[in-house]
């Protein structure tokens, strides 16, 4: 892959160290045998500009494919075409008689426009593209100050290893060592709502908190609400996002059920948020607020929560809809205690949640 990066310079590809390492992440997180996920996670990281696009299909072709890149003039110039990109229709492509082949500059546009498409509106081959598109977001982890403390060139003087320098150097002192405070990552809870009204957005939901989980599995927890609530860390933490949410809807009992919002989050916090999982914690509930049982239970055990928590991040798809106003129940009793409202209805809206994750 490095060979392939020093390629695409000597084409004049600006492939930057940054950006290397990136496709790197994203091959590593991918199956490096699979022509089109490498394909993929090379164009979408080491390209920077739409003049790179044609330069990257040629190298990739002839590194790869051991095609020979043709010299045409400007005028007879196509597109080119590889056997290996992704299609938006998986019945799109090549036919028998090698015709037909995708327009590798149309998909990209085609991938731009599925970044914000509403997930409840794809069709099964867009669904499918969008899978590869969630397998390369990384989510950000926010940090936090710790008590332990590590040399820097800047902060605090360290008086202890400045007065053992000093003592080795003769006894006198010549230079100031200091220390800060070591970041640690902030423990992210997410709590994804899988009731009935929420089904068409289940499977982006756990893909983004499986994405989350994959990033920082030590400090990311991950619970199912509905009419009861289901810890699926353990099964989130597998490496393939298909086997993480076939392992995770087999341990789901209430998947497309009902929604119990103030019972389930009175459980969550009585056995594990008010233990330590929620304290400190960034608590991310995704549901659309629907709620069938009493909405002062709900705005009594929100408001129990924003006393745990660092911050309380509430992600509706329906926000993403033009003209959405918060005028049910459950979401005029959580609000209160709300730190940022998002919508999760797209990639490009999970990419967004990301960032307010990460400066919360």
């Amino acid at each position: 892959m490095l060979g392939f990066a020093r390629t695409l310079r000597a084409a004049g590809v600006t492939a930057s160290p940054d950006r290397v390492e990136a496709m790197l992440s994203a091959v590593a997180a991918l199956d490096v045998l699979d022509a089109t996920a490498v394909y993929w996670a090379g164009r979408l990281t080491l390209c920077a500009d739409p003049d790179d696009l044609d330069r990257y299909d040629a190298a990739f072709a002839a590194y790869f494919g051991g095609e020979a890149p043709r010299r045409t003039t400007p005028a007879a110039r196509t597109p080119p075409t590889l056997a290996t990109s992704a299609p938006l229709d998986p019945g799109a492509g090549t036919g028998e008689d090698g015709e037909d082949a995708p327009d590798l500059a149309t998909q990209a546009s085609g991938d731009e426009v599925l970044r914000h498409r509403d997930v409840a509106g794809l069709t099964p081959a867009e669904r499918e593209h969008l899978r590869r598109l969630f397998a390369l977001l990384v989510p950000a982890s926010p940090m936090r100050p710790s008590r332990r403390r590590r040399p820097s060139s800047h902060g605090a003087v360290h008086a202890g290893r400045t007065v053992r320098r000093a003592l080795r150097g003769g006894g006198e002192i010549t230079r100031l060592l200091h220390r800060r405070a070591r970041p640690r990552p902030r423990r992210v809870v997410l709590l994804v709502d899988v009731s009935g009204s929420m089904a068409p957005y289940a499977d982006a939901l756990l893909r983004f908190a499986h994405a989350a989980v994959r990033a920082r599995p030590a400090s990311t927890e991950v619970f199912t609400v509905g009419t009861r609530l289901t810890r699926v860390t353990r099964e989130m933490r597998l490496r393939d996002p298909d086997r993480a949410l076939a392992a995770s809807g087999q341990a789901i009992p209430d998947w497309s059920g009902g929604t119990r919002l103030g019972e389930v989050l009175k459980a969550f916090l009585d056995r594990w948020g008010q233990r330590g999982t929620a304290r400190g914690a960034i608590v991310v509930v995704c549901s659309d607020g629907w709620e069938r049982g009493s909405p002062d239970l709900l705005r009594e055990q929100m408001a129990r929560l924003r006393r745990l928590a660092h911050a309380v991040v509430w992600v509706n798809p329906h926000k993403g809809r033009a003209g959405y106003e918060p005028l049910t129940g459950g979401m005029q009793a959580a609000l209160p205690s709300v730190d940022a409202f998002v919508s999760g209805h797209s990639l490009a809206a999970f990419e967004e949640l990301s960032g307010v994750i990460s400066r919360a």
